[in-house]
């Protein structure tokens, strides 16, 4: 073999080593999709290889599918569980080794002030992984609960509106050992001394809370109505607080309590139990429950909506001036035909 020959088939083997390795780098260390924005892919526990494989090449770029596909059978991967961000310019190799170790993208959740267990369920259902169904039966679960100081009716208690970075695969237990700790944080030493004078423990706090929540959209007014219905627990008589019928009732788009509204037979119904009722009546605000925290004294026993519908209130020191602003509010409702 001459050497012209020679060096024919060794500038062939550079030239092949070249390409290969030119697409070796194209394949695997460039850009693995062409989108300009932030895209996410999320991998169930069901999913399988098929499964996976078939929502990555939706965001491929042409010929990095294959890429990914072969890094993870030469590899024996089984990409993990999670929510994972395909950002602009991330490589093919990058974003399998996301895949391999479970490098998520924390989900930003933001506990939002809901009415019950349910529509909380609801909510997390929408951010992370699990049914509607699945988080319901988790918060109603007694024993998982349990585990963290809370029942059912108090384990709203432990949600404190504010954005939280989660995992989307954080199960149950996982999200209330994080809100328990979060509560904890909120809970400082200020706040339990306040807590304390009111006469409430942090989850009294809360339910009170609550009910100012639904009472008034006001914060400026939170502190006096709050004021009122610790004058109300002091002195030994029934809150009667409507939100708390209209709870018992999940009637929550009642515009008039009736006196037949009032009988039901519900531990929330205020206006039948004396005391604060089993639990909060939705996540308050964090406006609600500084409101009671810092709640205003004063010497008033009965509130009512003002007649001007500004979502504001009537606050009287007698029964009898309570009527008067309750009988301005009734001749209100009449005269806008509310029912």
């Amino acid at each position: 073999m001459d050497r012209q020959h020679i060096r024919h088939i060794l500038l062939g083997g550079i030239i092949a080593f070249a390409v290969i390795t030119v697409f070796f780098i194209w394949v695997f260390f460039s850009a693995f999709s062409t989108s300009s924005e932030a895209r996410f892919i999320y991998i169930d526990s069901d999913d399988t290889h098929d499964s996976v494989f078939s929502k990555l090449s939706e965001e491929a770029a042409f010929g990095r599918y294959a890429g990914i596909r072969t890094l993870c059978l030469l590899s024996r991967c089984n990409p993990r569980p999670g929510r994972y961000a395909i950002a602009p310019g991330i490589s093919t190799f990058q974003l399998f080794r996301n895949l391999r170790n479970g490098n998520q993208s924390p989900v930003r959740l933001t506990i939002p002030v809901v009415r019950t267990s349910t529509d909380l369920a609801m909510k997390l259902s929408r951010e992370l992984e699990g049914d509607s169904a699945s988080w319901a039966t988790a918060l109603l679960d007694s024993s998982l609960c349990s585990k963290f100081g809370v029942t059912p009716a108090t384990v709203i208690s432990l949600f404190i509106p504010d954005t939280y970075e989660v995992y989307w695969t954080t199960t149950p237990d996982g999200l209330l050992k994080r809100m328990k700790k979060e509560s904890e944080t909120f809970w400082t030493d200020k706040r339990k001394r306040q807590a304390e004078k009111a006469g409430l423990s942090p989850t009294e706090v809360i339910t009170l809370a609550s009910i100012v929540e639904q009472e008034t959209a006001d914060n400026q007014e939170k502190p006096m109505v709050a004021g009122m219905y610790l004058n109300r627990l002091h002195n030994g008589m029934k809150l009667q607080a409507d939100p708390t019928v209209k709870f018992a009732l999940k009637q929550f788009g009642l515009k008039r309590i009736l006196h037949e509204h009032l009988s039901v037979e519900n531990s929330y119904n205020t206006y039948r139990n004396e005391g604060l009722p089993p639990g909060p009546i939705c996540i308050p605000s964090r406006a609600s429950i500084e409101s009671v925290l810092q709640y205003v004294e004063h010497p008033y026993l009965y509130m009512c909506a003002k007649e001007d519908f500004s979502g504001s209130h009537n606050f009287a020191k007698t029964y009898a001036e309570h009527l008067d602003n309750a009988r301005k509010y009734a001749d209100a409702l009449n005269r806008r035909g509310i029912k």
